[in-house]
Formats: C-alpha cells, sequence, structure tokens
C-alpha cells in the first residue's frame, strides 16, 4: 500500500485529479483506518501497566485506582516515583472479586 503522502508530494498546483485517483487515494485511506483499528483493539500484551493504561484498561477513574490499591484489592509496585500493576494481578484481582449467584 502505498502512503497517501508520497502522492501529495508529487503532485503539482495544475495538476488535474480524476475520478480515478480519487477512489483509488479512497481506497487508500480505509485501508489505513482498518489498520489503525485492528491496532486498537490487540489485547493486552504487556506485563506491567503504569497507572494511565491500567486505568484505561479498567475503565476507571484515578481515585477508583487510589482506592483499590489503598484497599489493598489490586497490588502495585512503585518504581522511582512510578507506580506499576501486573496484568496478572489485575486478572487475578477479577476472579477473587468473582460471585457465586
Amino acid at each position: 500500500m502505498r502512503n497517501p503522502s508520497e502522492n501529495r508530494s508529487r503532485m503539482t498546483k495544475d495538476q488535474i485529479v480524476t475520478v480515478e485517483d480519487l477512489e483509488q487515494f479512497k481506497k487508500e485511506l480505509i485501508e489505513l483506518f482498518k489498520g489503525l483499528i485492528k491496532e486498537q483493539s490487540k489485547p493486552v500484551t504487556k506485563q506491567w501497566l503504569k497507572s494511565h493504561e491500567a486505568r484505561k484498561l479498567l475503565d476507571i477513574s484515578a481515585g477508583k485506582l487510589l482506592t483499590l490499591r489503598i484497599n489493598g484489592i489490586l497490588s502495585y509496585t512503585r518504581i522511582g516515583g512510578v507506580i506499576y500493576y501486573s496484568v496478572d494481578d489485575i486478572n487475578k484481582m477479577f476472579e477473587d472479586q468473582k460471585r457465586l449467584k
């Protein structure tokens, strides 16, 4: 797939753009967007997450993450002022909090 910006660098002001050019550009953009969407939907593969990554994964606020830490529900590691959370610990937290019906 060609990069759409490569085409722009070769174009001049007085160049005519055809319908075929526009259709090709549309196809390239769609493929680019599909790739970006596919990247975004990949599962977490990192072993350790920073606070903002853990909050995004859990879809919770900074305050809720702090509460989980303070109450000992979610363990963490602090290195140089940065707090890290193990993905395994996050999964364990879900298992520990699971309720039977």
